[in-house]
């Protein structure tokens, strides 16, 4: 009964991206009839239509490029502060890491202007660096390694540390490959906020060429009418990455999450 249970929720909770597969290959996409699997004649015209009116190939790139330039900063700096926080002592620590963690009660929408304002001073704005600059470092990321790294035993530390190893060497052969899962969280976690990211794209990006998936599935909504098919198959092109990267790297972000202690 348990394992039934599950499989009923696990068809529930995969129903409405079967049911966007399913809208992007009918042949008028129309929705006025609610949602159905079945497909009497399927077709590609979807694809072949967002293909010519986006240049999706460059959207793609524009948002994968993003993506993990913004996962491999946050491993960076999340995993430097973390350190900081679980390894070192200094004054201050606990107060500072209490304002990192306040920092995640403030919604992205209330930093949207003070942030536009600032990439205007610099002039960045309409640039690649503009769109990776809020998602350079991240209070969730910071804790959730803080998390990880305080669960290896300090014997390691002390131990190199006789043998003449300094913090940097501790960082990076004996904390980083001890708290590889939640590295992996991490960087799912990471990638998956910045691929989804619609907002700040649209407040800072004006050219068509720097445009990200959300920002070009968002230009398919007609005024008057909507290409339901053809939304749709943008909606499996944005999924598509995202499955990929959470089913190579799910047996690693469970095992992370347990050694965080986060549920």
């Amino acid at each position: 009964m348990l394992y039934l249970g599950v499989i009923a929720g696990g068809l529930v909770m995969l129903f409405p991206f079967l049911w966007t597969v399913v809208t992007s290959i009918t042949t008028d996409g129309n929705l006025s009839g609610g949602p159905t699997l079945i497909v009497e004649d399927p077709t590609l015209d979807a694809y072949r239509t967002l293909f010519e009116a986006l240049p999706m190939w460059r959207i793609v790139a524009n948002s994968f490029g993003v993506a993990v330039a913004a996962t491999v900063f946050q491993l960076i700096t999340g995993s430097m502060a973390a350190y900081g926080f679980a390894r070192l002592q200094f004054r201050g620590k606990n107060i500072i890491f209490a304002l990192y963690l306040a920092t995640l009660m403030v919604p992205m929408q209330v930093l949207v202007v003070p942030l536009f304002i600032q990439m205007t001073r610099f002039n960045l704005n309409d640039t690649y660096f503009a769109l990776l600059a809020p998602s350079v470092a991240s209070a969730f990321g910071i804790f959730l390694l803080k998390q990880a790294m305080e669960s290896v035993p300090r014997e390691l530390d002390e131990a190199a540390t006789i043998d003449g190893a300094n913090h940097l060497r501790i960082y990076a052969t004996i904390i980083l490959p001890l708290v590889r899962p939640a590295l992996a969280t991490l960087a799912v976690f990471a990638f998956m906020s910045s691929w989804n990211s619609f907002l700040w794209p649209l407040v800072v990006i004006r050219s068509p060429e720097l445009m990200t998936l959300p920002l070009g599935l968002a230009t398919l909504h007609g005024q008057f009418t909507t290409a339901w098919n053809v939304v749709m198959a943008g909606s499996v092109i944005s999924i598509l990455p995202i499955a990929v990267v959470y089913l190579f790297a799910q047996r690693h972000i469970i095992a992370g999450m347990a050694h965080s202690g986060l549920k």
